[in-house]
């Protein structure tokens, strides 16, 4: 596979960054300490590169009802301004991708994939869309992604905002998105900006043609210098994301699960008219139940579990691990693992082996962590 690289890569390396193959980009894993960028999110601000995100542009006068068709969510009824999260299965209920879908206009969505899904989610929108009077338009490659995230995210970016749009900013409701002028050195960039993100955090994604992307990234750098910003990596976002209790696709989310082991069946919208992919295998699923499904689970010591190992009951494997740190804002080790349903009370004692030592884990209500609301 041939390696991409972001328009950010070279601001990466002038920061010390360590790299990593994620989806087939090279990224950032960490610039110094990955505990240090994990706790500035959670006490500031970090900087993040998501250019490696896939960015799919649906528009035409059947866009809302085409996408309650391709994915599972009732799009149509998202109102311009504003975000949701969905999924896009398999005819069988497999889960091809989570993603994030922001309504523009009436006509227009922008659809947000990740990044090894990206062409994938692309191409299967196009194959859906036959009947539908919609253009489905992969953007990614010319598209790139920047986060702040933390709870000096909005003062931040309110540095780079002109006055008469602060209320844009300050107003701004999570998971709601506008365009806004960001200064970006000697520019003024009208952007789309979203109150999402993947942390656990406030703050926002910015999505910039690739050409301004150094610029912006550099004005927020500076714009935050005084308040704590520092750039961060993918080895600090995993960290957030499983403190958040997020799924991340290919350790929760892959084609072999599906919306109710995994949490999300408030996201498969049953109820909305008409057919869509996957709707016949979903109620049959949901009629039946999952033989697992996916729960937190708290470490009583101070060894943490790691994807793929065993999770005991007894000394009988009845599940295994998905995700697994010491949790930075904690304290204590967390994992997330898909175990059998008669297994998943919140209280329930279980094992996970470790390494060919049993470890006591507590079943626990996701998120693990959960951040003031201001």
């Amino acid at each position: 596979m041939t390696e991409k690289y972001t328009a950010l890569y070279e601001a990466h390396k002038q920061l010390g960054a360590s790299f990593t193959d994620f989806g087939g980009w090279q990224m950032p894993l960490k610039y110094s300490s990955e505990l240090a960028e994990h706790k500035a999110v959670r006490s500031a601000a970090g900087l993040f590169d998501l250019s490696h995100m896939g960015e799919v542009e649906v528009s035409g006068p059947d866009a809302g009802a085409f996408l309650d068709y391709a994915l599972v969510g009732r799009l149509s009824a998202v109102k311009p301004g504003r975000a949701k999260y969905s999924l896009i299965t398999t005819t069988d209920g497999g889960i091809i991708d989570d993603l994030i879908s922001y309504r523009l206009a009436e006509d227009s969505f922008l659809v947000v994939p990740n990044a090894g899904n990206a062409d994938t989610v692309a191409a299967e929108l196009a194959a859906r869309a036959e009947g539908f009077d919609v253009t489905v338009t992969n953007v990614s490659t010319e598209t790139s992604l920047v986060a702040v995230q933390g709870p000096a995210a909005e003062a931040i970016l309110l540095e780079l905002v002109p006055e008469t749009q602060h209320e844009a900013v300050t107003g701004m409701k999570y998971y709601a998105a506008d365009t806004v002028d960001v200064t970006a050195g000697e520019r003024t960039l009208n952007l789309l900006v979203a109150r999402t993100g993947y942390t656990g955090e406030d703050g926002f994604e910015i999505y910039v043609p690739n050409d301004d992307a150094a610029a912006l990234w550099d004005a927020l750098l500076a714009a935050g210098a005084d308040s704590g910003l520092i750039p961060a990596g993918l080895a600090c976002r995993d960290s957030l994301r499983l403190e958040a209790g997020m799924p991340l696709y290919g350790n929760e989310l892959t084609l072999a699960t599906d919306p109710y082991a995994a949490g999300l069946g408030p996201v498969v919208a049953l109820s909305k008219e008409g057919d869509f992919v996957g709707r016949t295998a979903l109620e049959a699923r949901k009629e039946t139940g999952p033989a697992r499904k996916l729960v937190g689970l708290k470490g009583s010591g101070r060894r943490s579990a790691r994807s793929s190992y065993p999770v005991l009951k007894d000394g009988e494997t009845i599940g295994e691990v998905t995700s697994g740190a010491p949790s930075p804002t904690l304290g204590f080790p967390i994992a997330l693992a898909y175990v059998d349903a008669a297994y998943t009370e919140p209280g329930t004692l279980l094992d996970v082996d470790l390494r060919g030592k049993p470890e006591q884990f507590e079943v626990v209500g996701l998120p693990f962590y959960k951040r003031e609301k201001r």
